[in-house]
C-alpha cells in the first residue's frame, strides 16, 4: 500500500493517508484573497523521514500556483521549503514569500 497526498481544499490543506488513515497534514489559511499562509506541518512520527512534510507543503506550493495566490508560512517548517525553492529559482519566483 502507497501513501497518498492528496490536496483537500474545502480543509484549507494537504492531507497524507496510508491504508485510509490520515497520517500527516500540511495546513494553510487564506489571509486574503490572493495570500495562503502555511501554519502548520506534521506527520505522525510512525512515518516521519519518508520526505512526507516535504511532498505536504510542496503539494500546497503546486496548488497555489495553479490558483495563482501568494504563499507565505508561519509554521517553520513550511518556511524552510519556501526559503529553499524561492532560492532555486534565483528570486524569480514573485508568488513565494518569505516572512519572519
Amino acid at each position: 500500500m502507497e501513501i497518498e497526498i492528496i490536496f483537500e481544499k474545502e480543509h484549507n490543506q494537504a492531507a497524507a493517508y496510508f491504508d485510509h488513515t490520515l497520517i500527516g497534514v500540511c495546513q494553510f489559511i487564506e489571509i486574503e484573497k490572493k495570500v495562503w499562509n502555511i501554519i502548520h506541518t506534521e506527520v505522525d512520527p510512525a512515518y516521519q523521514g519518508k520526505s512526507i512534510a516535504r511532498k505536504l507543503v510542496n503539494m500546497v506550493i503546486k496548488e497555489a500556483q495553479e490558483e495563482k495566490k501568494q504563499l507565505i508560512a508561519d509554521c517553520s517548517y513550511a518556511k524552510k521549503i519556501l526559503t529553499q525553492e524561492k532560492n532555486k529559482t534565483q528570486g524569480d519566483n514573485s508568488d513565494i514569500k518569505v516572512t519572519t
